[in-house]
């Protein structure tokens, strides 16, 4: 069946003199490229709602700037530096720039050609009209100069470049329009500027909510009321993207939450690392952005059609059920459900055995956050203790149970990682309200970013003292927890509950804790383990067996040890959603192992890892951490084994569902293409999302 998917992605190895062993890596900037461009495939689907395909086209354009904003921007600051290479695949800062603007011309180009030719004609066919100011009839014209003249133009503010106004600033990811106007009287062309307000949705839905106009055509057609009196000569569209990455020196701050808000400020000033615009822009217009922006012609984008596709999220907001996927009603994990254990509280089920909670298919609401909020409201609760990473804010009931815990005399400590990219304003806001309402409000550690997922509860039983704990792959954030998929551990296991004491007291205090029980801690434990249990299966040869699950695989020492257990003959598995840089099905390299992807309707974000057989036994391990350097050096992240023989089943049906999928999978060639997975023959249709909700869906029909 042709669901309008492509077969495979680009070739990814760059091009260089033979030599006498193959590269052992592949890239790590165009290995992400190459994920994004899996997620803009899922917008060429014929198998998806259409909306779901718009969204998609939003995700993928989202997932760019940030690409752009962080990575591309950094390779630059390398190149100015004249560093040699910055990565063991060996390509010079230079030749990866090269690379990334070749393959982001090529990709923003099927962007468009997908929003064009596929997108937009079936939401065309479907009653969602992308309408031209052109096409609008007196009535539509009417309603138009309503909504200008009352929502866009009191927001409007138009900027002129003369030798009175210099060239504006031009914020990072805004949308604006290059003017050219005309002084009838001095015959004297001027250029200006006007900003496309962000406050505003990105398309201008009309009163039949079927047809949508581009706010920038709404805008550009009404500059006379911007420039009374004025001729419009010219008018086109353009985007600037900078950098955005936050440089702070912990070591030197004084205050580090004084230092993020002056990062944050600083990141509004960037230096420009794209330029996108329309192919209509004449040379005089381009020439003029390009020296003001101080903007390298490389690094100009010509891209037909809107502009920042991130807006199509506006439309997926439209009421139009028919248009997206039937939405999945998250069921609550059976050990928390049903009957009288309904009345029960969540301590009890912990303390009668571990618990294993999988989301978005088991409810966050049912689990985590009961966990959070019940402890908040025990009156035998006698400590809370979590890392934030990333919340979903003011309204977040995680953050309202904290605050409630406090205001009951408990002892709340709670770590906010204030680096946690894109994030940091919203952590100030709402560190400084936990702070208000009396919680033990801490920054983690000098020169590290706390990654960890980790919440731990002090709960006074009869005359001792119980830990109950959660350990997760994700982020106590509801909201992400309905479309990330993420795996937790509801624990009282005293030797996790005693780690648990112990890591927070690194990270809200001081000491370098070395030895834990059973929690793996990065920067200390956790490398030193994981590549121990890789040489542990590589000596037993075609007898071993190991099978991850990450996000990205970068970590050059871990990535060479899997080599090594591949040489010996060991078959590893590797799901990797993202980045991956090693190279599979090489002879005499990596022949025994295979690598996929499954991208689709969740983000697939759990990190599990399991080593050994059945039949000799298994270990298995979740956690926060990806096979990356800034996470196994640079960040502190907890990993937990799983050791109930139980919810060790629960994670190896969730690893062969992966590994039998195909669908949603892709698998990685050694030249750093991937191609899609198709079922064939009799070979039963698997969709990881589809067969893990009905898998939720049985469970608790079965309850």
């Amino acid at each position: 069946m042709n669901d309008g998917t492509a077969a495979s992605t680009r070739v990814i190895l760059d091009d260089h003199p033979p030599t006498s062993e193959p590269r052992r890596f592949l890239n790590r900037e165009l290995s992400w490229l190459a994920f994004n461009e899996r997620v803009l495939d899922l917008a060429r689907s014929d198998a998806l709602p259409v909306l779901e395909r718009a969204k998609f086209l939003a995700i993928f354009a989202a997932n760019l700037d940030e690409f752009f904003q962080v990575r591309v921007a950094a390779i630059k600051e390398q190149k100015a530096a004249e560093l040699p290479s910055s990565g063991p695949d060996g390509m010079t800062p230079a030749e990866q720039l090269g690379a990334i603007s070749t393959y982001t011309h090529e990709l923003m180009m099927e962007q468009a050609q997908i929003f064009s030719d596929l997108v937009q004609v079936r939401l065309t066919e479907e009653g969602l009209v992308l309408s031209d100011m052109d096409s609008l009839d007196d009535d539509d014209r009417k309603y138009l100069d309503t909504e200008f003249d009352e929502r866009v133009f009191p927001v409007l503010t138009p900027l002129a470049v003369d030798p009175a106004h210099p060239f504006p600033y031009i914020s990072n990811l805004s949308l604006n329009l290059a003017v050219i106007v005309r002084d009838p009287v001095e015959q004297e062309n001027r250029f200006a500027r006007v900003k496309i307000p962000p406050i505003l949705p990105r398309f201008v839905v009309m009163p039949d909510n079927e047809r949508y106009v581009p706010l920038e055509q709404l805008i550009a057609s009404r500059l006379d009321r911007l420039f009374p009196g004025l001729d419009i000569i010219e008018t086109h569209p353009f985007r600037v993207t900078r950098n955005a990455d936050l440089s702070v020196e912990e070591e030197e701050a004084d205050d580090l939450l004084a230092a993020i808000e002056s990062e944050l400020t600083r990141r509004r000033f960037g230096r420009c690392v794209r330029l996108e615009i329309e192919p209509g822009m004449t040379p005089e217009v381009l020439s003029l952005l390009i020296r003001e922006l101080d903007v390298h012609p490389e690094d100009v984008l010509r891209i037909p059609g809107p502009l920042d596709l991130s807006g199509l999220w506006s439309l997926y907001s439209l009421d139009r059920p028919d248009l997206k996927l039937e939405p999945f009603a998250p069921t609550t994990q059976p050990r928390l459900a049903g009957g009288a254990v309904e009345e029960t509280d969540i301590f009890t089920i912990i303390s009668n055995g571990d618990v294993l909670v999988h989301h978005p298919y088991d409810s966050f609401t049912t689990s985590v956050q009961r966990f959070i909020e019940e402890a908040a409201a025990d009156p035998d609760v006698l400590a809370i203790k979590q890392t934030l990473y990333r919340t979903s804010g003011r309204g977040s009931p995680i953050v309202s149970a904290l605050i409630k815990a406090a205001d009951s005399g408990k002892q709340v400590a709670v770590l906010v990682e204030l680096k946690a990219r894109f994030d940091e304003q919203a952590n100030i806001e709402w560190a400084r309200q936990l702070e208000t309402a009396g919680v033990h409000v801490t920054y983690g550690v000098v020169g590290y970013k706390t990654h960890t997922k980790v919440a731990l509860v002090v709960r006074r039983e009869g005359n001792k003292v119980v830990r109950y704990a959660h350990v997760g792959t994700g982020n106590y954030n509801e909201g992400t927890a309905r479309i990330y998929e993420d795996i937790g551990l509801l624990t009282s296991d005293p030797e996790l509950g005693a780690d648990l004491s112990d890591l927070f007291n690194v990270l809200t205090g001081y000491g370098r804790s070395q030895a834990y029980r059973k929690l793996l801690v990065a920067p200390m434990t956790l490398k030193p383990r994981m590549l121990d249990l890789i040489e542990r299966e590589a000596a037993h040869g075609s007898e071993g067996r190991v099978i991850a699950k990450m996000n990205s695989l970068v970590d050059e020492d871990v990535i060479e040890a899997l080599y090594a257990a591949s040489g010996a003959g060991t078959p590893i598995d590797l799901v990797v959603r993202g980045i991956c840089c090693l190279r599979p099905g090489l002879a005499g390299l990596s022949e025994n192992i295979r690598v996929r992807s499954v991208v689709g309707r969740y983000l697939e974000h759990s990190r599990i890892f399991r080593f050994g057989t059945r039949q000799r036994g298994v270990d298995i391990f979740i956690g926060s951490a990806d096979w990356m350097p800034r996470n196994l050096i640079r960040r502190y992240e907890a990993v937990v084994p799983i050791e109930s023989p139980d919810l060790q089943q629960e994670m190896e049906n969730v690893l062969d569902v992966l590994l039998a999928d195909n669908v949603l999978a892709w698998e990685l060639r050694s030249d750093g293409s991937w191609t899609r997975t198709r079922a064939e023959g009799d070979t039963p249709v698997v969709d990881t999302h589809v067969a893990l909700q009905e898998a939720a869906r049985a469970r608790a029909a079965w309850r």
